[in-house]
């Protein structure tokens, strides 16, 4: 990069225009109006990768039917915890979220978040048994208290018509709900943060535009090189990067050349939905329903039956037409070398270097079924799908349900001195030892715990703003449980609870 170029200078490089930056984009705007900050996005409109509405479940994850979250031990013994934690991480987005209601920077709830129940079915008795240990152990929690369970077939089939008509009567079958669980529009979110901080003074939107290259000077700020669709190069000068691109961000993490980055790299993983829009159909299912991943399956693939509610009405544009209210099953894993959907095949061989090389190796042999499971899943016929489907959905048929593509995966792999690597499937943040640049890797729960990990990087970002100019009171004024642990907190739960349920008009 030739740092003699004229060079723009700036507070903040939010590079990705999906949850990620737009979120972390706004709380800095909230905690200081005056920071210039610039964002961009190689796509021609925002939150077009993972955040697209399209390409994920819309799923708010708070635990309450993902059973992946609530694994089952070789002993028989069920851990919770990190239900627990996920919980009380999204129910610091929900308070945000109605923070920026209550101030206009966020439309009417209806248009990015509904309720649906959040039920988990299970079929079998060894399952039947899972899910009723599972139930008494988070029943007992008061974050979810509220959860009902059932094995009563008449009971289920009034929660969950499409999934018990036509079921085998001597079939033992158990379902939980949770009443108030949402359907999350995290495309529209990301697009109503980015027109609110579009009219703010310093903040700039550069759709279309690439990063090329991140180069640190001695004076410990960043030179970003950005090319836009016209070939023209432009760089900006900054003390701060963020790296909010989903499968994205490994390779220009590699670019910064920050120590941090050695030994990290990642598995692409493609997916698809089985998509219903039939308004006779989609009526009779108003829910999120959770089953139990085929064995060897990523926690990506977890089967689940979505109700979705969907709105593209928003300035800055949802191209895919989608409609109103829809049903997906799904999402059906597949293996690729993208590490975005709109991404190049080369991805994968691209990010791969002397640092990686041995943990990807050693994954690679440990997991060889796992990439056995995700060449037969892309080979998968429409008919082996709808075969899936029925498990939930005994009457599908396979002229009523579509292939749609999803939003890729890059699950992390890093250095681990027992195994030589290991294979993650969580989200994961990676900051320079001096603050100035932090990434975001990995998957679930990605975007319904966006605000909390943006948070954290706030806190170990922007020290010196944080301890010294209020930003404390400013963040605890937007999320009411902020430094308090919900977990722990019966009566701050109650509280915290009812307002955002109230606002978001979840309840």
């Amino acid at each position: 990069m030739d740092i003699k170029e004229d060079k723009q200078k700036v507070d903040v490089v939010l590079i990705g225009a999906g949850a990620m930056s737009t979120c972390l984009g706004t709380l800095l705007n909230q905690l200081d109006p005056a920071l210039k900050i610039t964002m961009i996005e190689r796509l021609d409109h925002v939150a077009m990768e993972s955040t697209d509405s399209m390409n994920n479940a819309g799923t708010g994850h708070a635990g309450y039917c993902e059973l992946n979250y609530t694994p089952e031990g070789d002993d028989g013994n069920i851990d919770i915890s990190k239900a627990l934690e996920i919980n009380a991480a999204f129910e610091v987005s929900l308070q945000f979220w109605a923070t920026l209601v209550e101030k206009n920077i966020l439309p009417e709830p209806a248009k990015f978040i509904n309720p649906v129940p959040h039920q988990s079915f299970v079929w079998g008795d060894d399952n039947v048994e899972y899910l009723r240990k599972r139930y008494e152990l988070l029943s007992t929690q008061h974050q979810f208290s509220d959860m009902e369970f059932s094995d009563d077939p008449e009971i289920i089939r009034q929660w969950l018509p499409l999934v018990m008509n036509n079921r085998d009567s001597d079939e033992k079958v158990a379902a939980t709900r949770m009443r108030y669980g949402s359907d999350v529009n995290f495309g529209q979110i990301a697009r109503s943060m980015t027109e609110y901080l579009v009219q703010q003074n310093g903040f700039e939107l550069h759709l279309s535009t690439h990063v090329d290259d991140l180069t640190q000077l001695e004076d410990g700020t960043w030179n970003v090189l950005m090319k836009d669709k016209t070939g023209a190069d432009k760089i900006l000068n900054t003390k701060f990067v963020f790296l909010g691109v989903g499968g994205g961000a490994l390779p220009l993490l590699q670019k910064s050349n920050i120590p941090e980055c050695d030994g990290y790299a990642g598995f692409p993983v493609s997916g698809h939905w089985l998509v219903c829009e039939k308004p006779e159909i989609v009526k009779q299912h108003l829910a999120k329903v959770y089953g139990k991943a085929a064995i060897g399956a990523p926690p990506m693939s977890v089967p689940h039956l979505d109700a979705r509610v969907l709105s593209s009405d928003d300035a800055l544009g949802n191209p895919d037409g989608i409609p109103d209210k829809a049903l997906l099953f799904g999402p059906f894993a597949g293996f690729t070398t993208k590490f975005l959907k709109y991404g190049s095949n080369f991805d994968l061989i691209k990010a791969t270097n002397f640092d990686n090389i041995k943990p990807m190796t050693m994954v690679g042999l440990r997991n060889i079924d796992l990439t056995r499971y995700l060449i037969s899943e892309s080979m998968q016929s429409h008919s082996q799908r709808v075969a899936s489907l029925q498990n939930y959905f005994p009457d599908a048929k396979e002229e009523d349900w579509k292939l749609a593509s999803a939003g890729q995966r890059v699950q992390i792999i890093k250095k681990c001195e027992d195994k030589g690597g290991t294979l993650e499937f969580g989200t994961e943040v990676v900051t320079s030892a001096d603050g100035s640049l932090a990434a975001l890797l990995g998957a679930s729960p990605g975007a319904s715990i966006t605000v909390k990990t943006m948070i954290e990087i706030i806190e170990s970002c922007f020290v010196e703003q944080y301890q010294k100019e209020g930003w404390q009171a400013k963040i605890k004024s937007m999320v009411p449980s902020y430094q308090e642990s919900l977990i722990e907190d019966i009566a701050l739960l109650k509280i915290v609870r009812q307002r955002t349920l109230s606002v978001l008009k979840l309840g």
